[in-house]
């Protein structure tokens, strides 16, 4: 993987990608907080995972845990999706922004 590629900008919102299985898989907290505009994106997150799970949804499910960079330059474990599970997280997010981001080349 190159690491240029693994940051990608939608609307001057920075988003986290890395490549695994073939595949690119985009930072679920990232996407969150562009579509969101939650000033905390991780709890946003939290109760929206846990109203899915409720939900039934295999959404969650299909979230890995990857290894990204964060803003102290060390890698954590974060909550990444592909571009189809993401497609289906989005439909979870009420926001003007889900159908330009569904749009949006990166993902295709």
């Amino acid at each position: 993987m190159e690491q240029d590629k693994a940051l990608v900008v939608f609307q001057d919102k920075k988003i986290r990608r890395v490549w695994h299985n073939n595949e690119w898989h985009f930072s679920v907290i990232d996407i969150i907080g562009v579509l969101s505009e939650s000033d905390n994106a991780r709890n946003y997150w939290k109760v929206l995972k846990h109203r899915l799970k409720e939900e039934g949804s295999e959404v969650v499910t299909k979230c890995n845990q990857l290894k990204l960079p964060a803003s102290d330059g060390k890698y954590y474990e974060t909550d990444c999706a592909s571009t189809e599970t993401l497609f289906r997280l989005i439909q979870s997010i009420p926001s003007p922004k889900a159908e330009p981001f569904k749009q949006w080349g990166l993902l295709k």
